[in-house]
């Protein structure tokens, strides 16, 4: 499979300090205002902290008013104090990613006076003050040692607007061609926030597969606000995942909580598993939002009005380190001991990402995008949940995958290019999974799909203009046939939710399929087909969707017939946890392999391995993962056979829940021993 973002550096002069690992910086001596009542003593004193917690960078913002208070005018006072900041870094070991056109920050969009109301991606004149603007920081400062990349604007479609994906791309080459012209070879990236409609199925004109190519690296900005719980763990990877199709090393550039919103143990723990998520999802840097909390700001704008922002940071208000920090700093450690040339294993099975998704099609819907979207992310989180090897491979691109396993969850919408696609990799022995969906509107309501008979063996019974109503709030799934892990017998239960147009079953009639599993009726709900080498299942039931549109609904057994379907396919998983809320994955390296382990529950809990002789590096069994924790470890591998080849270890290990009154507390410390 195409992972392009897989074991891809940062392209840099110097590529020893990857992977990124830092905050987004304003000191807590002004905030945004740093540079005029800057604080040389303050900042060292800031920067020491993150550099003792295991932080190598920052990301610093070159605020757009104070730096430019003219049109071709650089506040010279202002521009010593920045040299100052980067000399800061040198002296803590440290490096930052200078950010050029600071406008829009932490809910408040800030202009330069001379600004006047000119728009920022249209007006020819204002264009070229961002470039020059832009290339005079990087001519100036660019052969600092502590500058290791640059970013071109701060959240840019939330100061400038959205635009045409035309506009957009021809303002984002301007100002990069001018910053290359400088003769800088740092990596440069755009500080969007990677929120176009590749990764949002919203098109705000910053379009990913436009703009990749102008670019060294991709960021996403990800703060969501979810109604289940394994949703808000996994959005950070879900969004690296999607933004890394591209060709180019994917940084997590913003992520974070504030303390307004989440207690300190909630915070650490949501850091803790939002890092080794991304980690499995390919991302090469992270960057917390952000350094410092500032009470001491809480009168002046944006702190105003945004109260909650005052509390991102890594440290409190007197330069204190938080929870969040701590986080880091277990996570750093993890890091520096990764085996060289690393990548997290993401081959094997790939989630189908339409076209529709990603292009507004002629006479198509708002909101089926945002359908494939939300279906997208249940069908990853169910993925995770059965520690498949996943990643996503896009129907535009021409589905180049070898990937074993092939899910379309609840596709709706596809081409006919990608149908014709889609049979060729069952012909050639993929096995491919598709669940019906008619969609959550009644425009055109009904499934875009041809050819069911030849392409999953069966005969639907659909009338034209309605709907097949699923009856109950409940729907058991029956296996009536083995697959793969799963036995006959087996029932799986799904909550039923949705829309009223999307809460409704595919009638079918099998004309060369096998039922493999019936419902509450007795009518078929999943049915396999055999087709060339390979084979296809059909579940005539939305389950992602229907999972999707419930609160705190995972985790839910859609997971189960994924763990099945990748062992029908003959999926590799290297680490298995037989526990949904435990999400296992690998990084590979170049001479050993490291296990990570998250717990996405709120109980510690204790893994045994299934086959007593499995090993990992240095330590023995049990391996306790406190709740909501994370823990990584090397994996042994056997001795070359006679060809100088390595079989893998598969460690499926078996979980116990424990409480804190069953066991030391010490025992619930997290586990990060990546030895």
């Amino acid at each position: 499979m195409k992972q392009p973002n897989g074991a891809q550096s940062i392209a840099s002069e110097d590529a020893t300090s990857l992977p990124w690992l830092g905050a987004n910086f304003w000191s807590r001596a002004g905030g945004p205002r740093m540079w005029a009542r800057y604080d040389a003593v303050v900042v060292r004193e800031e920067l020491a902290v993150l550099a003792a917690h295991g932080l190598d960078m920052t990301r610093s913002f070159c605020f757009w008013p104070d730096f430019v208070p003219q049109p071709e005018t650089i506040d010279e006072d202002v521009a010593a104090r920045f040299g100052d900041f980067l000399d800061a870094h040198v002296e803590a070991g440290m490096r930052t990613i200078p950010t050029f056109l600071v406008g829009h920050m932490s809910g408040e969009n800030w202009d330069p006076a001379w600004r006047q109301g000119r728009d920022l991606h249209r007006d020819v004149w204002m264009v070229s003050q961002q470039a020059w603007f832009a290339a005079e920081i990087a001519r100036r400062f660019g052969d600092h040692p502590a500058v290791c990349g640059w970013l071109v604007s701060n959240e840019m479609p939330l100061y400038g607007g959205p635009g045409s994906i035309e506009e957009i791309t021809a303002w984002a080459r301007i100002v990069v061609q001018a910053v290359r012209s400088t003769g800088s070879r740092h990596p440069i990236s755009l500080g969007d926030g990677a929120w176009g409609i590749e990764v949002t199925g919203a098109d705000n004109g910053y379009s990913l597969r436009r703009l990749a190519p102008l670019v060294d690296f991709v960021g996403p900005h990800s703060y969501p606000m979810q109604d289940d719980e394994l949703r808000q763990l996994l959005s950070p990877a879900f969004a690296c995942e999607l933004a890394g199709g591209f060709g180019k090393p994917v940084v997590l550039e913003e992520f974070g909580v504030t303390s307004d919103f989440a207690s300190d143990d909630n915070a650490a723990a949501y850091y803790r598993q939002v890092l080794h998520t991304t980690l499995l999802a390919g991302a090469r840097g992270w960057l917390a939002w952000n350094n410092s909390d500032y009470d001491a700001l809480r009168n002046e704008d944006p702190y105003r009005h945004h109260v909650f922002e005052l509390h991102f940071g890594l440290t409190d208000s007197a330069g204190r380190p938080k929870s969040t920090l701590s986080a880091m700093r277990e996570f750093s450690t993890l890091l520096r001991e990764l085996p060289q040339s690393w990548e997290p294993e993401r081959r094997g099975a790939a989630i189908v990402v339409p076209e529709h998704f990603e292009r507004e099609l002629p006479f198509t819907d708002p909101s089926c995008r945002r359908d494939i979207r939300d279906q997208l992310l249940q069908a990853y989180v169910a993925s995770r949940e059965a520690d498949l090897p996943v990643g996503f491979v896009r129907e535009l691109d021409g589905l180049e995958t070898d990937a074993q396993l092939l899910i379309a969850p609840c596709a709706k919408l596809l081409t006919g290019p990608g149908i014709d696609r889609l049979r060729g990799l069952v012909h050639d022995g993929a096995t491919l999974y598709l669940s019906y969906f008619a969609g959550s509107t009644t425009n055109q309501r009904g499934p875009w799909l041809s050819w069911l008979p030849e392409l999953f063996g069966v005969e639907h019974r659909l009338r034209y203009g309605l709907v097949d109503p699923i009856e109950d709030d409940e729907v058991v799934l029956e296996l009536v046939a083995d697959l793969g892990e799963l036995t006959a017998g087996t029932r799986l239960s799904f909550t039923v939710s949705g829309e009223p147009s999307a809460r409704a079953h595919l009638p079918v009639e099998p004309v060369g399929a096998e039922i493999v599993a019936i419902d509450n009726y007795g009518r078929p709900a999943l049915l396999r087909h055999r087709l060339g080498a390979g084979q296809t299942l059909l579940s005539t039931y939305p389950l992602e969707h229907m999972a999707a549109r419930t609160p705190w609904a995972n985790p839910e057994n859609t997971w189960r017939i994924y763990s099945a379907l990748a062992a029908l396919a003959s999926v590799e998983r290297r680490v298995r946890v037989d526990d949904p809320q435990v999400l296992a994955g690998l990084v590979r390296g170049d001479t050993r392999d490291v296990a990570v382990l998250v717990n996405c529950s709120s109980s510690a809990i204790s893994l045994q391995p299934v086959e007593q002789h499995a090993t990992r590096d240095g330590t023995s069994w049990p391996l306790v993962l406190a709740p909501r924790g994370a823990a990584a470890f090397g994996l042994a591998r056997p001795a070359a056979d006679g060809d100088g080849r390595h079989e893998p270890i598969t460690l499926a290990l078996a979980a116990s829940p424990l409480t804190k009154g069953g066991m030391p507390t010490s025992d619930l410390r997290p586990t990060h021993d990546a030895t």
